[in-house]
């Protein structure tokens, strides 16, 4: 079952007299419950994309269906909502609220669409994050990986159709590292949650189900086997 499907997708920035083509006609789609990685160097384009497909940012031509639903022919206000409800965003800096503990981070997601949380479903995600005996402490007396854990859990929660991760391991360590791309491994794998991870760390992707790769705008699929092509 097709969730994503991007199509010809451009993005161009002006500076001064200056134009940059941060995208140039992408195209790919993906199935749900895959999980996608995206690498490629600094300024490649590979945060546009995540940027775009988010609806963060105004591609300049181009489609973005998800699970049907063409982004930008919606209304900014629909799109909005249409955004809460159906991607879920796990940023590098956590992000999380530090005056909440780790259980109403989890489920302020749903309380700001006026959803009231299932305990059956908070409990098993507590269990699945490791983080049953921390759901009464504050982000600050978290670890990084733990905190980047809440986070996941936090864009898990609306059970999206699309979880877009935007360099997660970036502040942590080769531990918490891998840690934290087992977790989504696992979340892709048993709610077949479809997620594109973005990172410059080749050697993370190896659980990715399939990689691409993004250099001066230009996307080629990786396919899943990529040590070999990367090198």
């Amino acid at each position: 079952m097709e969730i994503l499907k991007v199509h010809n997708l451009c993005k161009t920035y002006t500076q001064g007299e200056i134009k940059v083509e941060a995208l140039k006609n992408v195209s790919f789609s993906l199935e749900k419950g895959e999980f996608a990685a995206v690498v490629g160097e600094s300024g490649s384009g590979k945060s546009t994309l995540l940027n775009c497909i988010g609806a963060l940012d105004v591609p300049t031509s181009g489609q973005i269906l998800l699970d049907g639903q063409n982004l930008f022919s919606m209304k900014e206000e629909e799109r909005t909502i249409f955004r809460r409800r159906n991607i879920g965003f796990v940023f590098q800096t956590f992000q999380l609220v530090s005056e909440l503990n780790v259980e109403q981070n989890l489920i302020f997601p749903l309380l700001l669409d006026y959803r009231k949380p299932d305990p059956e479903a908070v409990e098993e995600l507590l269990k699945l994050l490791g983080l049953s005996d921390r759901r009464r402490h504050l982000p600050g007396q978290l670890s990084g990986g733990q905190q980047q854990r809440v986070a996941i859990g936090r864009a898990l929660i609306t059970r999206p159709k699309l979880i877009l991760a935007d360099e997660p391991t970036g502040n942590l360590d080769s531990k918490n590292s891998q840690d934290v791309i087992d977790l989504l491994t696992e979340a892709s794998r048993r709610y077949q949650q479809t997620i594109l991870m973005i990172t410059h760390n080749r050697n993370l992707t190896a659980c990715a189900d399939r990689v691409f790769r993004v250099s001066d705008g230009i996307l080629k699929d990786l396919g899943g086997t990529v040590n070999e092509t990367l090198s």
